[in-house]
This record gives C-alpha cells, sequence and structure tokens, in this order.
C-alpha cells in the first residue's frame, strides 16, 4: 500500500490523521533523520506491522512524503 503524506514535526503529540494527504504528526525535529525514523515507527505501529515493513519511496528531506506500507509481507505486531 503506497500513501501520499503531510509530516508535522516538533508536535507535541503523535498521531496519524488520515486523508489525501495523510497528515502525520511527531515530536521529533527533522534533524539526522530523526523525524524521519519517528515517522516510521508511528506508521508501524498504526497499521500493526514490523518496522521493517514501512519505507519511504520519495520525499526523505521534504515534508511531503510517499511511503509504502508491506500489509502482506510481514507478521502482524502482536498486542496492537
Amino acid at each position: 500500500m503506497r500513501i501520499n503524506l503531510r509530516v508535522i514535526p516538533g508536535s507535541s503529540r503523535s498521531d496519524v490523521e488520515p486523508g489525501d494527504p495523510w497528515r502525520v504528526h511527531v515530536h521529533a525535529r527533522p534533524a539526522e533523520g530523526k523525524a524521519n525514523e519517528e515517522l516510521l515507527q508511528i506508521l508501524s505501529h498504526h497499521f500493526g506491522v514490523a518496522r521493517c515493513a514501512v519505507r519511504i519511496l520519495s520525499g526523505y528531506a521534504s515534508r511531503n512524503k510517499t511511503v509504502e506500507i508491506d500489509l502482506e509481507g510481514t507478521a502482524m505486531v502482536k498486542g496492537t
């Protein structure tokens, strides 16, 4: 599954808002890839997949990103 999203770094909350594009709030600032890493963690938790099943396809240095989530190829994370 591919989704287009807008990342809001430095937010007071971490959450996912579905839409077009999706909006994802992250605590981390966009320095040294920390916001991107937190984004991937948030999305993996939201979709209940392993962290390795989520990757950034485009927009690594931008707030607007395209992300791919492998919903079929990984075991679901237990407890979500």
